[in-house]
Parts: C-alpha cells; sequence; structure tokens
C-alpha cells in the first residue's frame, strides 16, 4: 500500500506581480475573466492585486469572486514602524478588502531594511509580528513574503531566519522565501530551504523565485524537493524583468513527472491539466500578444515535428520522442505527414463543446479543411472558442438562419460641436433581413465599433429580447503583419445579464470588418444559447 501523498499549494500573483510586467496593464474586466480562469484551473491561492494602491485594484476588492476553490488574496506591506498596526494607512485599506487572505511583503535582508526603511532590525521584526496578528486578528488567513530572503540568507543567516520566525510565531500560515533578484541557483536554493526547513516545518514554507537566470522553475522544483509546500508563480511566467516562476510549466511537471507526482497532490485536477493549454494561450490572447510557439507543454511547436526520421519514428511509436502526451495537457501533435491527427484533435474539440458526430461524416473534412484556411488568414481559435463553435456548427448544418446581414456602412466625422470644441463622431447603419423583411438601424459610439455594436443591436426584429441584456465588454486589435494594409485580428469578449462571458475573434485586412465579423458571431451565438426559435 503506497503513502498517502503530501499536499502542495500553488499560489497564483497573475494578478499582482504579473501587473509589473512592462507592457502589461490589467483592466477591471481582465482581472475578473484571469481570475475566474485561474479558479477554474485548480489553485489554491489566486492574489487579486494591492487594494489602496490604485482604483482599478481596489475595485477589484470591493466584491468576493464566486471563487469555487481558490482563496481570494490581497496584497499589501507590513505596517510602517513608528505606528500602531490599527493606526496603518496600507493595512486599513486591506482591512476593508473583500479578501479572504492577506500576503504582506516583509523585508528579510538587514541591508534592505537599512537602505530601503531606514529602521533598525529590531523595529522591521516587530512590523512582522504586529502586521500579522493584525491581520490573524480580523479571521483573515496571513502568510508573509520575506522579500530578498535569499540574498539576506546569504548575506545574514541569522537575520533571515529572525525575519521567518517573528512571522510564523506571530501567526502566519504561509512564510514565502523570495529569490527577489532572481540571481540564486538551483543548488543553492536547495542547500539553504533545507537549512530553514530545520527551523520553520516545510508545511509552512513557500517559495517565490524570479526568473531572471532562467531557473524559476528550476528553483521552485528545488525548493519543493528541499521542503516548502507552497509555489507561487504566474500565468506564463510574466513579471517583472525577466519574469516570475511558470505555473503553466510547473503544474505538468508536478502532476506528470513522477519525482513529484508519487509524492505529492495539488488542488489542480485532471480537468485542470487538460485545459492548461486553453488557459495558457486564451491569457496570451487577452494581453493580445503572441502565444510562445516554443512554450514547455503548451506551445505550438511543443509536439511538433518537422518530416524525417524523428517524424517517422513518432507515426509508428509517439513516445520514441515525447516525454508525455500533448493529449494530457489539451495540446496537440503537430505532424506534417499526418492528416489523421488533425480530424482526431477536431473531434475531440468537437466532443468538448458538445458537437456529437460520427467520425466518418464527410463534412468533418470540409471543416477540417477551412479551420486550416482560416488559421492560415490570421483567425486562432485558443482564445475564442465561441467563434469556433459557430464555424463548426455553419459547416455541420446545426446553426439556424435567425437573420441575414445586407450591408452595413460606418461613417467618422471629425467636426466642431456647438461649443466650439473638436469632437470625432461615429455613425454606423446596418440592414438586415428577418422572416424576409428588411429593417434597417443607425447607431452612434465613440468609435467605429462601438457605433457598430450599437446599430447591430438596436433592431432584429422577433429576436431582439433575447440580446437586450448583451453587451460588448472588451475590445483587443492585434496586427499580424506590417504595413497600411495589414491584417487585423480582432477578439471581442461579450457578456450578459446573468453574467455569462464569452469571446469571438474576426480577421480581415480593415478592422471594421473584422470587428463586424466577431460582433455577428456574439450576436448569433447569444441567439442560439438561448434557444431563440428559427422560424
Amino acid at each position: 500500500m503506497s503513502a498517502a501523498r503530501e499536499r502542495l499549494y500553488l499560489f497564483d500573483t497573475t494578478l499582482r506581480d504579473g501587473a509589473q510586467t512592462n507592457g502589461v496593464d490589467f483592466s477591471l474586466e481582465d482581472k475578473r475573466v484571469i481570475a475566474g480562469m485561474l479558479d477554474r484551473l485548480g489553485v489554491d491561492y489566486v492574489e487579486g492585486g494591492y487594494p489602496g494602491a490604485n482604483p482599478t485594484d481596489t475595485e477589484f476588492f470591493a466584491e468576493k469572486p464566486p471563487f469555487r476553490n481558490a482563496t481570494f488574496t490581497a496584497f499589501g506591506m507590513t505596517k510602517r514602524a513608528g505606528r500602531s498596526a490599527s493606526n496603518d494607512p496600507g493595512l486599513a485599506a486591506l482591512f476593508e478588502a473583500k479578501a479572504d487572505a492577506v500576503c504582506l511583503v516583509a523585508k528579510a535582508w538587514d541591508y534592505h531594511v537599512d537602505v530601503a526603511l531606514g529602521i533598525t532590525n529590531e523595529e522591521n521584526i516587530d512590523c512582522i509580528a504586529d502586521s500579522v496578528k493584525a491581520i490573524a486578528d480580523r479571521g483573515l488567513e496571513p502568510m508573509i513574503d520575506c522579500e530578498h530572503f535569499f540574498d539576506g540568507y546569504k548575506a545574514n543567516p541569522d537575520y533571515a531566519l529572525q525575519c521567518a520566525r517573528a512571522a510564523l510565531e506571530s501567526g502566519a500560515r504561509w512564510v514565502v522565501l523570495c529569490d527577489t533578484n532572481g540571481g540564486t541557483l538551483p543548488d543553492e536554493i536547495f542547500e539553504i530551504v533545507t537549512e530553514v526547513c530545520k527551523h520553520i516545518p516545510g508545511e509552512h514554507l513557500g517559495i517565490h523565485a524570479h526568473n531572471d537566470t532562467e531557473n524559476a522553475v528550476a528553483n521552485s522544483l528545488a525548493a519543493v524537493r528541499a521542503g516548502v509546500r507552497q509555489i507561487q508563480g504566474t500565468l506564463n511566467g510574466i513579471g517583472e524583468r525577466c519574469g516570475n516562476a511558470n505555473l503553466v510549466s510547473l503544474i505538468p511537471t508536478l502532476l506528470l513527472k513522477s519525482a513529484f507526482a508519487d509524492r505529492f497532490e495539488t488542488g489542480v485536477g485532471e480537468a485542470g491539466l487538460l485545459s492548461l493549454t486553453h488557459v495558457s494561450r486564451s491569457f496570451d490572447e487577452l494581453l493580445n500578444r503572441a502565444p510562445n510557439r516554443q512554450a514547455p507543454y503548451v506551445g505550438e511547436s511543443a509536439f511538433a515535428t518537422k518530416a524525417g526520421i524523428h517524424a517517422s519514428a513518432i507515426v509508428k511509436e509517439p513516445e520514441t520522442y515525447e516525454h508525455v502526451t500533448p493529449e494530457c495537457v489539451g495540446n496537440q501533435r503537430r505532424l506534417l505527414v499526418s492528416d489523421q491527427a488533425g480530424k482526431s484533435n477536431l473531434m475531440a474539440e468537437l466532443s468538448r463543446i458538445g458537437i456529437d458526430v460520427e467520425k466518418s461524416d464527410t463534412r468533418l473534412n470540409a471543416l477540417l479543411r477551412e479551420v486550416k484556411e482560416r488559421e492560415a488568414e490570421g483567425y486562432s481559435y485558443e482564445g475564442a472558442d465561441v467563434s469556433f463553435e459557430m464555424l463548426a456548427r455553419r459547416i455541420l448544418g446545426s446553426v439556424p438562419d435567425y437573420f441575414k446581414v445586407e450591408s452595413f456602412r460606418v461613417l467618422v466625422e471629425r467636426r466642431y460641436n456647438a461649443l466650439g470644441n473638436l469632437i470625432t463622431v461615429s455613425e454606423a447603419t446596418v440592414k438586415v433581413e428577418v422572416d424576409g423583411e428588411s429593417m434597417t438601424s443607425v447607431g452612434e459610439g465613440n468609435g467605429p465599433v462601438n457605433a457598430l455594436d450599437t446599430a447591430l443591436r438596436k433592431d432584429i426584429g422577433k429576436y431582439q429580447p433575447f440580446i437586450n441584456d448583451l453587451r460588448l465588454v472588451d475590445y483587443k486589435v492585434r496586427i499580424l503583419n506590417g504595413g497600411t494594409g495589414a491584417t487585423t485580428r480582432v477578439l471581442i469578449e461579450s457578456a450578459d445579464g446573468q453574467g455569462n462571458r464569452w469571446f469571438t475573434v474576426g480577421v480581415s485586412p480593415n478592422i471594421v470588418d473584422a470587428s463586424f465579423q466577431a460582433l455577428i458571431d456574439s450576436v448569433r451565438y447569444k441567439l442560439l444559447r438561448d434557444g431563440a426559435p428559427a422560424e
């Protein structure tokens, strides 16, 4: 009989530490979507940001997300020296936040205590202890990020340990050892964590690694082997400078590699593992950036092989050149010599979205050709499941012909208003046919897409009640190639009154046309999902 596996806890800091990535600026809607993705994935803690530090984070913590798995966590700093915890403005914002746990950052390197804080080592210890107690007294789960712990330990191990012990003895659930500068190597991590575990139980220790030497994942795994039981990281490894430990690489390693899978379990189950590629690519779409094709496990090239002796071997025995099966992380094998693999993956995706079709159905070949042609044009369905579903249903003949768009037109006028201010006004006209009757709607907006959206949803006859609660909540544009005639991909996020959200995509050299494609898919999906009558 095998021994029970130990629990590893996954702490995601995408929305806080990841938000420090150069070029990343999460909107409130982005945060809500990403937090939901993380909760469904199965991570244990979602650090939503720093309430009180900026309006977006403060608003995000105004109410708890409807999590099923994750603990909603706020980030902050320990109290300032010279004032009580109850009179500290930073802690006050954390007490007001609708969070279940609070992660406080504290200096663990005496050099930084002197240079950055300008206080004594003893005052810093008092700040840590008092802050942790204040969090615990309010019924929240306290944890401490020991900033610069490894550099601090190398410089003054006694003081670094004193900071960590002060947090634990004051009631911290987790004491997280941070490689803040990202320069510590795996063998050093293992050696130092092993020593720390002699003073602090591993079930209270975490690791927070930065990737400045490309070792954040390796350092996190070394820390687990040495005794820590919480791992902090981000989706796709985003973060300041070179990024943080990549949870998308860590999760499958922990679940699929026997050195860890035989000893540990996490909150990510089989369903979460199967969704990993989808989560990673959807996240990149939200960031409006191209996914890393060579990302481990989830990259488009992670299981791709050109024709030759490798491809020949993989056709016969896939494990000859694959360390895990691509399907177990939601990815797919790509072989230039194999059309069958593409069809199998297509069948799996159709099954996932609830479309039952026989493998012998000849329409699958047409759908597969259409998908490949569209992807060559620039479509990406990883972050826009609904557009793929609508394409599949159209080709398989299961989408009613609700309405037909006869034409649309957009005008953009820049002029002076009655007050003498220079303004830009967009007006759109959309003509649709419903049950043989033609109807025209006009809408104005603060841009051509907003105007088109307003006009399209203003009047579609008998279907209007089904879309009254439909709204466009986000809009992202990516230029796929250079020049003024560049092909443009538009990703639109829609939502309804019940809180459902979905993404649609459009591609065209004309940004307005690409936007309209995505808008049409969104409206038709809403009608289909809500059971609008076809006749």
